[in-house]
């Protein structure tokens, strides 16, 4: 009896599908999940259009999957790789400096795909939009989180403004992925790495009297 096994073209078509999303997501670090399209990475993968869009039915489809995809890999690559480290000033400074070691990556992978997204995406409502906003507020409340465990330890001041540090952490990343991405400044990592422990170090009171 000739033709495939049933469960090697589930295999196959779920090796397939990954494979787009990985090339998509290459590709939408440079062009942006906008400028994506089917016929460029259809081209790309040696695919024809109808067989990338198969396995997901729209673009919008597919664009999702990159998002979802993206969100994956920063969850392993920064809070994944902050594990080990201990709740509060430690595991956030080792979380910071994993995020700004991935946004240095390498020529092929500068930056951090879901910080570009958010600002292409910040003002164009829909489900593309949803999904990345609930990505970063997510990271926000694990931000929130080990500094409440940070003060709560007594590694921050009482008074500390929780969701004011919050607020600017995220802006040394944000300033972080602009330097890396826009100027190409060499010292991106480093100053942004020089900021995160200047405003996680203990010594400094933030809140009021």
């Amino acid at each position: 009896m000739s033709g495939m096994s049933p469960r090697k073209s589930v295999v196959e078509a779920a090796a397939t599908r990954t494979r787009i999303i990985e090339r998509a997501l290459t590709l939408g670090s440079v062009d942006g999940l906008e400028g994506l399209t089917i016929g460029h990475l259809a081209t790309d993968l040696g695919m024809s259009k109808a067989g990338v869009i198969g396995h997901f039915g729209t673009k919008e489809a597919l664009q999702l999957a990159v998002v979802d995809e993206a969100v994956e890999r920063f969850r392993l690559r920064v809070p994944g790789h902050a594990l080990g480290a201990r709740p509060g000033i430690e595991r956030l400074t080792r979380a910071f400096e994993e995020w700004i070691d991935y946004m240095t990556g390498d020529e092929e992978h500068r930056g951090c795909f879901l910080t570009s997204v958010a600002m292409e995406y910040d003002e164009r409502p829909g489900p593309i939009r949803d999904a990345i906003l609930t990505a970063l507020s997510r990271w926000s409340d694990y931000v929130t989180a080990e500094l409440n465990e940070a003060v709560k330890a007594g590694e921050l001041p009482h008074n500390t403004d929780v969701p004011q540090l919050t607020f600017e952490l995220g802006g040394i990343a944000l300033a972080v992925q602009q330097a890396i991405l826009l100027t190409r400044d060499p010292t991106a990592a480093t100053r942004g790495r020089q900021a995160i422990h200047r405003l996680l170090d203990h010594t400094n009171t933030h809140g009021g009297d």
